[in-house]
C-alpha cells in the first residue's frame, strides 16, 4: 500500500479543487489538522490518514464525467442503411450493436441479436433487401456530458452503451468496456 506524502495529499486536494476545510468536514477532522498534515508538521494516525485518502478518492471519482469517458466519433448507421452493410460494419469493428442516428439525433439501435431473431422468425430472406428500420430496437439511453461516474455505472448495469448528447446532437458513446478500461 502506498502511503501518500504530505505534498501528494495537498497536490491531490488542490487538483480536485477542494479547500482544506472541505476535506476536514468530510473526513470529520479539524481544518488545522489537515493543514498540519499537509505541512508535514504532524505525523497523523493511520485512521486519520485513511479518512483523508477516502475523501480524496470519492472526490476524484465524482470528478469524472461522461465527457471525460466518452469516445468519438460514434460509429452508427441511419435507418435506411441496408442490413447487409450494417452486419459488415459490425464485423469490421468487432461490435454487436450500433446506434441508429438520423441527422445527429438517436432514433434507435440495431443489434446482432435483433437480426438473428428476425432470421429465426423467417422475417429475413436472401431474395429481399432489408433496411435497419425493419429491425430497429429501442435506442441506448442518452445523457449529457456532465453526468457523473456513479450515474454512468448505474446506467451501464442495464444497458450495453450510453450515448452522450449535447444540444440535441450525439457527441460520443460510452460502453461497459470504457468503464473497465478506467479501472485498469
Amino acid at each position: 500500500m502506498h502511503i501518500p506524502t504530505p505534498t501528494e495529499l495537498k497536490a491531490k486536494r488542490v487538483m480536485l479543487g477542494l479547500k482544506q476545510s472541505d476535506v476536514a468536514k468530510k473526513a470529520a477532522i479539524s481544518q488545522s489538522m489537515v493543514a498540519r498534515i499537509e505541512g508535514g508538521s504532524v505525523d497523523p494516525r493511520v485512521s486519520t490518514l485513511t479518512k483523508i485518502v477516502d475523501v480524496l478518492q470519492v472526490a476524484e471519482r465524482s470528478a469524472i464525467t461522461a465527457g471525460d469517458l466518452m469516445h468519438e466519433p460514434v460509429l452508427s448507421v441511419v435507418p435506411t442503411e441496408s442490413v447487409t452493410r450494417t452486419v459488415q460494419i459490425m464485423e469490421e469493428n468487432g461490435i454487436s450493436q450500433l446506434p441508429v442516428i438520423e441527422h445527429g439525433v438517436p432514433v434507435g439501435c440495431i443489434s446482432e441479436s435483433a437480426i438473428i431473431n428476425a432470421i429465426e422468425e423467417g422475417r429475413i430472406h436472401k431474395t429481399q433487401s432489408h433496411t435497419v428500420s425493419d429491425f430497429m430496437e429501442e435506442g441506448f439511453p442518452t445523457i449529457s456530458p456532465h453526468v457523473d461516474l456513479d450515474t454512468l455505472v448505474h446506467l451501464l448495469h442495464s444497458h450495453h452503451a450510453i450515448l452522450v448528447v449535447e444540444k440535441g446532437m450525439v457527441r460520443g458513446v460510452i460502453t461497459k468496456h470504457d468503464l473497465i478500461s478506467l479501472i485498469l
